[in-house]
């Protein structure tokens, strides 16, 4: 059901004459005097957009209250903690470098393997399908604490349709249905489909979408998460959104409101906490295949395979939203591939540990950033594409030298092929968080053994996945 709202008129006078001016102009057009009926019309769409307005500042001013308890004092402790966990589970798996190597260049086809350690949580064991939310206890980085669904029953999609007439009333059996419930839920899929959406897919918070046991790919717009918390998108094919017109969309249980055009991103995260995005298979959207924008922190995008695209990821939209000082986001394990251009990722104002990823292809630059970002990069291998101009893994956007020479972008352990290189800076600054002694983060050389299994996996009911 619609949300209603208490208004007087006072307030909403003169967008309430604009509004009635606009009508009158129509029905003179019509050489028609307004009539009552329609000026209460113009009046109920005044309500209702300022009552939506007014529904969603109040879930911003909530989302803004999770994030800021979402937000973690010591960003270099949970630095350590992930690259100590990788350490620990690299000892346990892969005692010998000509192990690591063999292991790197084995078949999938081959035994069930696990590389890194969120895979080892839950990868490579008989009862995953039985056993699903272990899962949640395998995130990693910033988004640690990310637990989706856990706390609800499973909720299994039966129904790849999303159409049009059920944008208010979504029908059961729907992905649409079953995010915008108001209770925790672990959303599965009953068997492979293409879900096409006709409007951006508004998910609400305590969810997990859990692509396991079959092969769902997500196309047409983007999936939203704004002014959410805990939410755990896994194994899923998100590609080819596009930007969809606006209208009346559901986005929950109780509530549906006008919504403007989408970007066309593949994720977009907008004033979010406590978001894990894991192992994704994403390419060719019309804008970024993930946002993370408007304050949002407590983000891990892990085990993703991102292709044949342009603008990656951005971290922080807004050289002017302050509130982005406090994002903070790991990007570990991705394995970012062919066709790729920019962002990966491009960063605004926050914190943002990039580690362990392996990056085979980039035709401009690797990592980038404005506004005095933090950037921490560990044990990611960078190959360069052969054009001399573009060997720079990093690039500050718009900043002259004098300006971002006290930025505290590092590079540590990485491992560069053909000629790649990161322009290192950071000094003393008020953050202090250039200094390096860090828990020493697996070198490059283990990036391609620690990516093996990015992106969505295979996994199909009955086998170890």
């Amino acid at each position: 059901m619609a949300v209603t709202a208490v208004v007087t008129r006072r307030p909403l006078s003169i967008l309430f004459y604009i509004i009635l001016a606009a009508v009158a102009a129509t029905t003179a057009a019509a050489a028609e005097t307004p009539t009552d009926a329609a000026i209460d019309a113009a009046y109920a769409q005044l309500v209702n957009v300022t009552a939506n307005q007014e529904y969603w500042a109040e879930r911003a001013e909530v989302a803004h209250a999770y994030n800021r308890a979402a937000y973690e004092s010591d960003p270099v402790g949970v630095m350590d903690r992930f690259n100590d966990g990788v350490r620990r589970a690299m000892e346990t798996s892969t005692p010998t470098r000509s192990r690591s190597r063999s292991l790197a260049h084995k078949a999938r086809g081959g035994p069930c393997t696990a590389t890194n350690p969120i895979d080892q949580c839950w990868r490579c064991r008989g009862d995953w399908a039985r056993n699903r939310k272990r899962l949640a206890r395998c995130g990693m980085g910033f988004g640690h604490r990310t637990t989706g669904g856990l706390a609800g029953r499973i909720y299994v999609v039966t129904d790849p349709s999303d159409e049009p007439a059920n944008l208010v009333v979504p029908r059961k059996g729907t992905l649409r249905y079953a995010v915008i419930q108001d209770r925790p839920l672990w959303i599965t899929f009953a068997r492979d489909m293409v879900i096409n959406l006709c409007r951006e897919l508004l998910v609400t918070s305590d969810k997990t979408i859990d692509g396991r046991g079959a092969q769902v790919h997500v196309v047409g717009a983007q999936i939203t998460l704004q002014n959410v918390r805990n939410v755990i998108l896994h194994n899923l094919h998100i590609h080819d959104a596009a930007p969809r017109g606006g209208g009346v969309i559901r986005d929950s249980k109780h509530h549906w409101g006008l919504r403007g055009e989408s970007d066309g991103d593949g994720v977009s995260v907008m004033g979010s906490s406590d978001i894990w995005i894991d192992h994704v298979s994403m390419r060719s959207c019309a804008d970024g295949l993930v946002d993370v924008v408007d304050g949002s922190t407590a983000v891990t995008i892990s085990n993703g395979h991102f292709t044949r695209h342009d603008h990656v990821m951005l971290f922080g939209a807004s050289d002017a939203a302050v509130k982005d000082k406090a994002m903070q986001v790991t990007v570990a394990f991705n394995h970012f591939g062919k066709g790729l251009v920019q962002r990966m990722p491009r960063c605004r104002h926050g914190f943002f540990h990039v580690v362990n990823n392996d990056y085979t292809h980039w035709l401009m630059y690797a990592i980038g950033g404005s506004q005095n970002p933090t950037i921490i990069s560990q044990g990611n291998r960078f190959r360069a594409v052969d054009d001399g101009r573009f060997k720079e893994v990093t690039k500050r956007e718009y900043t002259p030298y004098s300006e971002y020479k006290d930025w505290v972008w590092k590079s540590q352990d990485d491992l560069f092929l053909n000629g790649a290189f990161f322009n290192q800076s950071g000094g003393e600054n008020e953050r202090r968080f250039d200094r390096l002694d860090l828990i020493q983060a697996k070198g490059g050389q283990y990036a391609e053994l620690l990516t093996r299994y990015a992106g969505a996996l295979n996994c199909r009911v009955g086998k170890k996945c």
